[in-house]
């Protein structure tokens, strides 16, 4: 993603910061050079915040608070030395549509190199155990469906999470590509179950090596399911 793109501009507070517990600030700035305060809600937020180490070996999904004058601030923990990507989207009411903006910075200390976990098609968090079906093909649209599960039987009762049932981020390795998406149906529209499946309409921009980041939220509590998925043909 571009630092900026229709005139509209990510500029972070800090591009070096220190390891550990962080207030994490930047601003969006409008085609006048001046910090922009009026956007349109995307599913129930102003702006999404997608933060990732370069390997994809770390991932945060938060909602920073904007103040009066256009600065976005949000505490996050990030532990680890090394280079990172900030992702906002957001949806500018003069702009009328929806844009991701992308901006590195890094964490200063001694930095440990860590390869991406191997694929594979069933992770487990907090003991809820997630299984991936479909695949991703360069320049073809493809269904993804994520099944939750815990203790081994399904989990029919999963909470809305701003708007959605589940939220999937896919990031390519190396130049990190993004793609953030929802899933078909949306709660309460009578049609939509609340799980086990969750499934995603899923368009990838060419070849390579993804990881893939669900977020789902289930007794109250919101958690992330990573998976490692190449591509296919």
């Amino acid at each position: 993603m571009q630092i900026t793109q229709d005139g509209y501009t990510l500029e972070l507070a800090e591009n070096v910061v220190a390891a550990g517990e962080i207030e994490f600030r930047f601003r969006i700035l409008g085609p006048d050079g001046h910090a922009v305060t009026d956007f349109d809600a995307i599913h129930d937020k102003e702006l999404h915040l997608i933060v990732v180490r370069r390997e994809l070996t770390g991932f945060w999904h938060v909602h920073p608070e904007r103040a009066a004058d256009g600065t976005w601030s949000v505490t996050l923990n990030l532990p680890e030395a090394g280079a990172y990507r900030a992702f906002t989207d957001i949806n500018p009411t003069a702009l009328g549509q929806t844009i991701t903006l992308g901006a590195d910075f890094a964490i200063a200390g001694e930095y440990q190199p860590q390869a991406a976990p191997a694929p594979e098609r069933t992770v487990t968090v907090d003991g809820y155990e997630v299984t991936l079906d479909g695949d991703l093909v360069p320049g073809e649209g493809r269904l993804l469906t994520l099944t939750v599960r815990k203790d081994g039987e399904p989990v029919t009762d999963l909470q809305p999470y701003l708007a959605a049932y589940g939220h999937l981020v896919i990031l390519r390795a190396g130049d990190l590509a993004y793609v953030h998406v929802h899933p078909n149906g949306a709660p309460g529209d009578g049609v939509t179950a609340p799980g086990p499946e969750i499934t995603f309409h899923t368009a990838i921009p060419g070849r390579g090596t993804y990881r893939l980041f669900l977020d789902f939220k289930h007794g109250d509590r919101v958690r992330t399911a990573a998976f490692t998925l190449p591509t296919t043909h």
